[in-house]
């Protein structure tokens, strides 16, 4: 039982709606049906996922977990050294029916973009690519982790590509950038003290900081360029903005701080989720 809890934990719970909520919402919007590969697919996004990306993640990032006062709980396990290779074979296994089932009923395309999302699940974390480690392509690699699952989704249903849609998709992108970026901040003395980089560590949290808010507000600019109503989608990016501005000052001693932002960040989360269930409800409305 204490092997299941870490697992759990690990794969981050409180995280699991942004994965499978991407992909439910782009294939079942472009299908307009419930079918057993949404459901399929919305339980892989959910669980083995994410278990993969989190669990592999914690696996390579153990030395940095041990000198960070955050692990244990929301923000990830900190893995035992035995559990290591368990880890990687639930991770594994746990995915592999799910990934058998959408290559069955998927395309050629639909396999590549599914690849895609998987091979940058996996070298965030591993090496020898660790892109975690390479400043700027860790936020990109870690957006990619959240809106990927919405490109695969909409390539599985062989939805119609518009620049409407690829501005919604952009707007994702930029928010997962602005939010990763965010979240390193408050990691910089745990990563340097294990001499792990990121973007925070190479630029500085202060700088940092402002990268966030520079990405938040262009996702801001980029959704309103989207079908009606995906514009009013630009007013969820002000609670983030809201609350990553305090530390728009913060220091190398000071960005422990910023554990309490990102703690609003995973409530602001759950409103703009809401937020985006009424928006996509009323595109659904307007579209039929």
């Amino acid at each position: 039982m204490n092997v299941v809890r870490t697992l759990f934990v690990s794969s981050r719970p409180v995280s699991w709606i942004n994965t499978a909520y991407p992909f439910g919402a782009a294939y079942l919007l472009a299908t307009r049906e419930i079918s057993v590969t949404l459901v399929v697919g919305v339980v892989f996004f959910l669980i083995p996922y994410n278990l993969a990306m989190y669990g592999i993640n914690d696996v390579f990032d153990y030395e940095s977990d041990l000198r960070n006062p955050r692990k244990g709980g929301a923000h990830g396990a900190v893995l035992d050294r035995r559990l290591h290779r368990v880890t990687l074979w639930a991770a594994g296994l746990s995915c592999l029916p799910f990934v058998v089932y959408l290559v069955i009923v998927g395309s050629a395309l639909s396999w590549l973009a599914l690849a895609a999302s998987l091979f940058f699940v996996v070298f965030y974390s591993a090496p020898p690519l660790r892109l975690k480690e390479r400043p700027f392509a860790d936020s990109a690699t870690s957006s990619i982790h959240f809106f990927s699952p919405a490109i695969y989704g909409l390539v599985l249903a062989e939805a119609t590509w518009t620049w409407a849609l690829a501005a919604v998709i952009g707007a994702f992108a930029l928010w997962g950038v602005a939010s990763h970026a965010f979240g390193a901040v408050q990691d910089v003395a745990a990563d340097r003290e294990a001499g792990i980089a990121s973007v925070a560590t190479a630029i500085g949290p202060r700088a940092t900081v402002w990268f966030s808010l520079a990405c938040y507000a262009a996702a801001a600019l980029v959704v309103t360029g989207g079908a009606w109503p995906a514009p009013l989608a630009a007013l969820l990016a002000v609670p983030y903005l809201v609350a990553v501005w305090p530390y728009r000052a913060v220091t190398a001693e000071t960005a422990h701080r910023a554990t309490v932002g990102w703690d609003r960040f995973l409530w602001i989360n759950q409103f703009s989720g809401f937020a985006v269930t009424l928006l996509l409800i009323w595109w659904w409305q307007l579209a039929r």
